[in-house]
C-alpha cells in the first residue's frame, strides 16, 4: 500500500509559546513592526499554520525612541473618524509620539496582521511600553535582535 503524505495541522494548545523582548531604541518602525508581526504570527516556526495561533508573545520596550527614515517623521499622519459628520481627526507622528508612543508600534503591527478575528486575537500577544521597564519579567523573555 502506498503511503500518502499528510499535512499536519497544529492546534493552538500544541504550540509552545515563548516570550521575546525587543528594544526599540533607534530602530526603524517598519522593520521592527514586520519582525514583531512575524513572530506573533508564528512564521519563524516550522509548525506554522496560517489559520491557527502558533506564534509567540512580543514585548517592545523604549517605544518612544523608535524612528522613521527620511522626511517621514514630518509627513506621516494618523487618521481617525468618529463616524459622525465632520468627525475626521488627523494627528502627526510627532504629536502621537509625545502623547502615546505605544500607539505607533501597535498600529504598525496591527496593519501587518490578518484582518479577521485571528488577527484581533494575535494583537493581544503584543505588549508595548514607552520606557525601558516592563512587568513581564516572570515570563523570562528572551532578547530578540533585528
Amino acid at each position: 500500500m502506498k503511503q500518502e503524505k499528510l499535512t499536519r495541522f497544529i492546534k493552538t494548545e500544541d504550540a509552545d509559546t515563548k516570550w521575546y523582548v525587543i528594544d526599540a531604541n533607534e530602530l526603524i518602525l517598519g522593520r521592527l513592526a514586520a519582525r514583531a508581526a512575524s513572530v506573533i504570527r508564528g512564521k519563524h516556526k516550522p509548525i506554522f499554520t496560517p489559520n491557527t495561533d502558533t506564534g509567540d508573545f512580543v514585548i517592545v520596550i523604549n517605544a518612544e525612541k523608535v524612528r522613521l527614515t527620511g522626511k517621514r517623521e514630518l509627513m506621516k499622519t494618523y487618521f481617525t473618524h468618529s463616524m459622525y459628520p465632520g468627525g475626521a481627526k488627523t494627528k502627526s507622528f510627532s504629536e502621537i509620539k509625545t502623547k502615546k508612543p505605544d500607539y505607533i508600534i501597535t498600529e504598525a503591527v496591527k496593519g501587518m496582521l490578518p484582518k479577521n478575528r485571528l488577527g484581533r486575537h494575535l494583537l493581544k500577544k503584543l505588549k508595548v511600553y514607552a520606557g525601558a521597564e516592563h512587568p513581564h519579567s516572570a515570563q523570562k523573555p528572551e532578547a530578540l535582535s533585528l
